[in-house]
């Protein structure tokens, strides 16, 4: 069951967009503003509204430890705010004088990705703030983006319909066009990294005018070629799905609609499990808590809407209670060991306790320290594993191998030291 907790109603138009980090919540809107507010209660922060941006503020997002907030502006230019002080740490002015239309900073807090209304992208260092590199797509407006978990690629989406896969360099490295007719509204990627085989796969979700809600599964190859595929089209809303994010463990799928409601999925077996409807013009953002079963949904009508999951459906009532911590390096020896046996590899648990392997080392290994310190290989003697657990302890491998360490998959914030 999901239930409407609040409805913050300070700002004085559309809202176009929200975010949530552990311990607040952000939104931002048409009127110029962001709005700041603490998940305890839905207070508004003493430094809220942050007023900077000389036109609509287009999109919003947190940087993962939720130090700063990036956002976005019709006036062309992104912003980096303080979550301390609330004031801007940094103007970064998009190339070329376009609306900036979405932004993204990637989950290791390395990148800012930002895209406009001619079609061009800007990657910047977060850290430092500097430019590093632009891109384009020919004749269409940028309005979706989305880092991978690992954070070595990210996705765009179009008014022209297509999906983009780049890599750092600004490579294009798969074109899905036409994956939503008359436009991509919204994109994004789910959390987990999934390993079988020769193969690492993201899920994402994209959203468009076309109704639809669409979920696919993106295939990384040892040989570094990529192949996205289509695995469940989802037709709960009946006109065009502008917004869509995944529940922080990946088990959830929401979106917005212009036919103002808000459906929520099971995304692992695409089923809908609730159609909310209290907003009273198109549903324009959305997104979850990542600590919390809430849900926050914005609108035209002004409003942000912050929902219940009364049931625990959410996923966070699946993970163990010592695990529910939102980083991995909090986890102790004993969640490290819980969440081994979880995968199918309780083979390695005494291994890891007798190195004692906690979070922190956890985001550590790589393919190197696993095979050469922990004796943890392909073959190895020390492990028996069954067909199937082999199988995901070569995927601990293979997330070792393809990006340089469990850390990329997991939460260590270089960018916000």
């Amino acid at each position: 069951m999901a239930s409407l907790i609040c409805t913050l109603q300070d700002h004085r138009d559309d809202v176009n967009g929200c975010a949530f980090s552990a311990k607040l919540l952000a939104t931002c809107s048409g009127d110029k503003t962001l709005r700041v507010y603490s998940t305890g209660d839905f207070s508004e922060l003493p430094f809220s509204p942050l007023s900077g941006h000389g036109y609509g503020v287009h999109c919003c997002c947190f940087s993962a430890c939720g130090q700063f907030l990036a956002s976005c502006s019709t006036d062309a230019t992104t912003l980096v705010w303080s979550m301390v002080t609330g004031e801007i740490e940094a103007v970064m002015e998009h190339p070329g004088r376009s609306p900036v239309r979405t932004c993204a900073i990637s989950p290791d807090s390395a990148h800012l990705l930002s895209g406009a209304s001619d079609g061009t992208l800007a990657l910047w260092d977060f850290p430092s703030k500097q430019l590093l590199r632009t891109g384009a797509v020919s004749d269409t407006t940028l309005v979706a983006c989305s880092f991978s978990p690992c954070a070595q690629v990210f996705v765009t989406g179009s008014t022209y319909g297509d999906l983009r896969l780049w890599d750092l360099g600004l490579n294009q490295l798969h074109a899905e066009k036409n994956a939503h007719d008359l436009g991509v509204t919204c994109c994004t990627f789910a959390p987990d990294i999934l390993s079988g085989g020769h193969a690492v796969q993201f899920r994402l979700a994209s959203c468009g005018q076309d109704n639809l809600l669409k979920i696919w599964a993106i295939n990384r190859f040892g040989s570094g070629a990529y192949k996205m595929q289509l695995l469940h089209t989802l037709t709960g809303q009946s006109a065009p799905v502008l917004s869509c994010a995944y529940s922080s463990d990946g088990q959830l799928l929401v979106s917005g609609s212009v036919d103002k409601t808000v459906t929520v999925y099971d995304a692992k077996n695409a089923v809908l499990l609730y159609t909310l409807n209290q907003h009273e013009r198109y549903v324009t953002a959305c997104c979850f808590s990542p600590t919390s079963p809430l849900i926050a949904t914005g609108s035209m009508d002004k409003t942000v809407n912050i929902w219940r999951l009364e049931d625990g459906c959410s996923g966070h009532g699946r993970t163990p209670a010592g695990r529910s911590k939102l980083l991995v390096t909090d986890w102790s020896e004993e969640d490290v060991s819980e969440w081994l046996a979880e995968e199918g590899l309780g083979g390695l648990v005494d291994k890891f306790r007798a190195n004692n392997i906690d979070g922190t080392e956890l985001l550590s290994l790589t393919k190197e320290t696993l095979a050469s310190e922990l004796l943890v290989a392909h073959g190895s003697p020390s492990i028996t594993p069954q067909p199937s657990q082999l199988q995901r302890r070569d995927g601990l491998l293979s997330h070792c191998s393809v990006f340089g360490n469990v850390a990329r998959k997991s939460q260590l914030f270089p960018g916000e030291q």
